[in-house]
């Protein structure tokens, strides 16, 4: 009886301890269940492939600390002298008739299916990314690299790849309404162009910069300032009279990074085919939005 006495106390301690255990494993059984099932929910009901998987920036600062003395400090980098800076100031009335000259020029620009193989020059191409290059960017870390291919074969190879993913984003991935809402551009999977057009430039985010000495950099708002860039590209193609069709196919970025042979901190942004329009190429008949539905003045 005295023993038992003794040992009630540990027993009692021991299944209480037993009893809890399972109680936490029961309850962190249930939360790793409802975090699936919200994993689930929002793969099935709230997925947005175009967001979430095509134009996600992956930047991840914070490993800066995980990668310790990989990452240069700011405090390493030279200073940067101020110069002065006087850009052409214009009458009024001068003002006036430049902001209408570039409305109407860049209101002509359409995405063009339908180019033309005839050889456009280089040097065109190597200044309207020069022009691209000019665009702003997070702490002036210029977070682009611009792939120009002219290659027949290599151009074939990126169709390849590009179709066989579209074909899966048409039919699976893309959902009823986002082909529904396409339907009436008259697009789909087939990418003609991208065999035809002289020029294919694949624009990739530097997800962070590489020095010389092997060193990582952070790229601030990467994809933002290289989004900037593209559509600086855009406006200098439409001012040397060449067209193009923007294009960010959905998946095909790993297998066209490994294609062109970028390094693992590029990231595929966006796709141009790049050439003059085909002689029979024709646009849907599409219209802007008026001043009073994109500007609001307070």
């Amino acid at each position: 009886m005295a023993l038992l006495s003794v040992l009630t106390p540990v027993l009692a301690v021991i299944l209480c301890l037993v009893i809890g255990f399972m109680l936490l494993n029961s309850r962190s059984t249930e939360t790793t269940s409802t975090s699936a099932g919200k994993t689930d929910g929002t793969s099935k009901a709230d997925f947005r492939p175009w967001v979430d998987q095509d134009l996600q920036d992956d930047t991840e600062i914070t490993a800066k600390d995980d990668d310790g003395n990989d990452w240069v400090d700011s405090n390493e980098e030279e200073d940067l002298p101020h110069v002065p800076y006087s850009p052409p100031r214009y009458p009024e009335e001068t003002m006036l008739q430049r902001s209408k000259d570039m409305y109407t020029l860049l209101n002509q620009r359409r995405s063009v299916r339908f180019i033309s193989p005839e050889p456009v020059p280089r040097e065109v191409i190597d200044n309207v990314i020069r022009t691209a290059g000019t665009a702003p960017s997070g702490a002036h870390t210029e977070p682009w690299t611009f792939v120009v291919v002219s290659d027949p074969e290599t151009k074939h190879q990126i169709r390849q790849i590009v179709e066989e993913e579209e074909e899966v984003n048409y039919r699976q991935r893309m959902g009823d309404k986002w082909v529904s809402d396409l339907a009436r551009l008259r697009t789909n999977w087939i990418k003609d162009y991208l065999d035809v057009a002289p020029y294919l430039v694949l624009i990739f985010k530097q997800t962070y910069g590489i020095l010389p000495n092997g060193k990582k950099k952070t790229h601030y708002y990467n994809e933002i300032s290289v989004s900037i860039s593209c559509g600086i590209l855009l406006a200098a193609l439409q001012n040397v009279g060449l067209v193009t069709v923007t294009s960010t196919p959905l998946n095909c970025g790993p297998q066209l990074r490994l294609l062109l042979k970028r390094p693992a901190n590029e990231k595929l942004l966006m796709l141009l085919p790049v050439g003059y329009p085909a002689s029979d190429a024709t646009v849907p008949d599409l219209k802007r939005k008026p001043l009073d539905d994109i500007v609001v003045h307070i």
